[in-house]
């Protein structure tokens, strides 16, 4: 209310604020009434439209769009009204509801321009054009192997209907000896001498056990399905092959104007190659992009790491600590309270990537006998593995973002200091509640033989 008792509305934050409300067919723009005789407007969703629905928001003189992330449909929008010098903000489809009642396109883009000129839309992540063809090619790459992996099921499908008991001697049917066998099944070897001859020097069963495996009952029907899978097995690895290649050439593109840092690479910590790891060597090219080994921290590797910059960018001040940053993983606990009372504090449930990747890290970080290991086990006793899982996610998620917003290089203390830290800290809480009850802490006398 003013001095005068007259009604005061929100103040407006961006008085050249427009709002979109996008859709798979058509998109309905709305400006401030004040700019324009018809300030709603609809365009089809071509690209001539969009073009001239961008001419049109600059004609009148928006400086900032809001829209929505509705499924795919924003993305040509976005990156037009991006390209003619239009401030985008991307809005969470969450946060934008209207009021009940007034559901309508019109209605909607109206409600979003009405907020966004108020200052309250919160635009969502999204990293710059050379990040984004970089996130691109690696979410096309982890596409292409989860289809190779369902070819794979199918592979192994057609050998158990023909009684090949392959799975059963062999670790990974897509190894080396796997492939060897397969390959030679669809060729038309049936002869189990031949076929167990093909295992690798590495390979843990013995080649007689192998050649019992071999005897099947090779109906033409499954071998048909076999070579079915195989072909289309093959044709989604060259398929990743090729993204690979340009996921290289994006790398080595961002490292134009990029300094090499002075200090050498570290070496490799482990010289195991992962299953599915890209075919070019990843960490010199990261080291150069971001001028830290991010592998040193337990359980990225470089492919990991390629992954996290690919999702995150390597300009992490987006988020201005990490609190934040963990907060838009949705690896932090909720906070609903009301009346002082504490409703739920569940971890928000997410779609996110990056909160994905780093449960798996957790996940294998907890095996080891490091510091993160260490922690993993202490919380799973006592909390569960669940929650343990997602507390040592968000702690490799800080260790991320600390060394790509400051530099920080890590090392491991070991899960033996880790222990001893978190002793020394129980006991030090254990002499304050003592003391604050009048009492004092004594060692244990040793016992005496």
């Amino acid at each position: 209310m003013s001095k005068k008792g007259k009604s005061l509305g929100l103040p407006i934050i961006n008085a050249r604020a427009a709002g979109i409300d996008i859709g798979s067919r058509i998109q309905v723009a709305a400006v401030p009434p004040e700019l324009c005789d018809d300030p709603v407007q609809t365009f089809q969703s071509f690209t001539a439209d969009i073009d001239r629905m961008a001419d049109w928001l600059i004609s009148v003189g928006v400086t900032t769009v809001a829209m929505e992330s509705t499924g795919v449909y924003w993305i040509p929008v976005y990156e037009i009204l991006e390209d003619r010098g239009l401030t985008v903000v991307l809005a969470n489809a969450r946060d934008c509801k209207t009021v009940p009642g007034r559901k309508s396109d019109v209605n909607d883009a109206q409600w979003l321009q009405r907020l966004h000129a108020c200052g309250l839309v919160r635009a969502s992540f999204r990293p710059a054009r050379d990040i984004a063809a970089l996130r691109a090619y690696m979410r096309i790459r982890d596409r292409h192997l989860e289809y190779a992996a369902a070819h794979m099921q199918h592979m192994q499908k057609a050998l158990t209907l023909m009684n090949i008991q392959l799975h059963h001697v062999i670790s990974d049917i897509s190894g080396v000896t796997g492939l060897k066998i397969v390959r030679a099944i669809v060729a038309g070897e049936r002869d189990p001498d031949t076929l167990a001859a093909m295992r690798d020097a590495r390979c843990r069963e013995s080649e007689s056990t192998i050649r019992e495996a071999m005897r099947g009952n090779y109906q033409p029907e499954h071998v048909f399905a076999l070579a079915q899978a195989l072909a289309l097995f093959d044709f989604y690895q060259q398929r990743v092959a090729d993204c690979d290649g340009e996921i290289e050439r994006t790398l080595r593109m961002l490292n134009l104007d990029k300094v090499k840092p002075e200090a050498p690479l570290p070496a490799p910590r482990s010289r195991t190659k992962q299953t599915n790891a890209l075919k070019f060597d990843v960490r010199p090219l990261l080291y150069q992009l971001t001028g830290i080994d991010l592998t040193r921290i337990h359980g990225i590797g470089p492919s990991i790491a390629l992954a996290l910059i690919a999702e995150c960018g390597t300009d992490l001040s987006r988020w201005p600590t990490e609190k934040h940053f963990t907060s838009w993983l949705s690896l932090s606990p909720g906070c609903k309270i009301s009346g002082g009372k504490v409703l739920s504090s569940h971890t928000r449930k997410s779609n996110n990537r990056v909160a994905a990747r780093l449960r798996l890290v957790a996940t294998a970080v907890g095996r080891t006998e490091t510091a993160l290991g260490a922690f993993y086990r202490r919380l799973a006793a006592r909390i569960g593995k669940a929650k343990a899982l997602t507390a040592t996610a968000r702690k490799i998620a800080i260790l991320f973002y600390r060394a790509m917003r400051f530099g920080m290089r890590y090392e491991d203390p070991g899960a033996d200091q880790y222990e001893q830290r978190y002793r020394e800290r129980v006991v030090k809480q254990l002499e304050r509640r003592a003391a604050h009850f009048g009492f004092s802490l004594q060692p244990a006398a040793e016992s005496v033989s």
